[in-house]
């Protein structure tokens, strides 16, 4: 049986109702020399995010998905912290971000080194935090894959191929994830694992389609930016469905953090717009109970089970 690996351990599927696949709890958006994230407290970050947490609890979301990798200021005991404070399961990722965020040792390391690492991470623990991580979260630069990128691509395919481990890629252009898809299946993954996470920003819709058809999990999360309109969205969404590709679509906010480059952390962004704004509109413009259910519930499970 497939179950969820979360911050309060295995979830299955029955126990679990609406999962955003794309939030952040904690994530170091300052300067990389400056380290913010280190010096960060539990004690500090709980007060911000426990109400926001909260909210979503009260819209029936029964988990999130934490999309902080190394490189950009991942704490998982900051979100083991919150996640026991609110008694809200939260899935925390393995793996390293793009260049020029990626962490000295990472670059010095080799791919039989990282892949190791992340193998223990997803069979273990993060360090000693007691975290297990459920999944490997990576990105790739806008103009190609450099070396290293793809070195830390060829572990995740590894580590994701020994565990059941999706892999999700920060990547913003298609023919950027085409070429990632290639490296995978060369490594011996398949696309039916991988997330392509930021679909929303490659204007060129065809690709959306053609990486769902390849197998590849297409992802919209930048719901209620002001980058894009909700007529956006919808419009999208529906053309993916009918495609018939309604089974490889996730839908997400990309939202909340506490920014410890900020003082106090900065602001955070709710996780209510999805249940709160897009879901009613969707209802409104003809999608029926049973879709958005899949949408929301059945497929962001599916991608992240093991």
């Amino acid at each position: 049986m497939s179950h969820l690996i979360t911050t309060l351990g295995p979830k299955s599927e029955a126990e679990l109702g609406m999962i955003l696949p794309h939030e952040h709890i904690f994530v170091d958006l300052g300067p990389i020399e400056e380290a913010n994230y280190r010096r960060a407290r539990p004690e500090e970050v709980i007060p911000v995010m426990a109400p926001e947490i909260e909210k979503i609890k009260a819209l029936g979301v029964t988990a999130l998905v934490e999309c902080t990798p190394e490189g950009v200021g991942r704490r998982a005991d900051i979100d083991l912290a919150v996640s026991e404070a609110t008694n809200f399961p939260v899935v925390v990722p393995t793996g390293i971000y793009r260049e020029p965020w990626v962490p000295p040792w990472a670059q010095a390391a080799t791919e039989d080194e990282l892949y190791e690492w992340m193998l223990q991470e997803l069979t273990e623990q993060i360090g000693d935090t007691g975290v297990q991580a459920a999944w490997i979260k990576i990105s790739a630069g806008d103009d190609g894959i450099t070396p290293c990128e793809a070195k830390i691509l060829r572990a995740a395919a590894r580590a994701g191929a020994a565990t059941g481990a999706v892999i999700g890629s920060h990547t913003i252009r298609g023919r950027v994830v085409w070429e990632q898809l290639d490296i995978l299946e060369e490594a011996g993954y398949t696309p039916e694992r991988f997330i392509w996470i930021h679909t929303q920003a490659e204007p060129d819709f065809s690709r959306h389609l053609a990486v769902a058809r390849r197998g590849a999990w297409i992802e919209y999360d930048a719901i209620g930016s002001e980058r894009y309109s909700d007529e956006y969205f919808i419009h999208h969404i529906r053309q993916v469905l009918e495609a018939g590709l309604g089974d490889h679509l996730l839908l997400s906010h990309d939202r909340g953090w506490y920014d410890p480059s900020k003082p106090g952390g900065g602001t955070p962004k709710p996780y209510t717009y999805l249940s709160q704004v897009l879901l009613p509109k969707l209802e409104a413009a003809g999608l029926d109970s049973a879709t958005l259910r899949q949408l929301t519930h059945t497929n962001p499970f599916r991608a992240f089970a093991r």
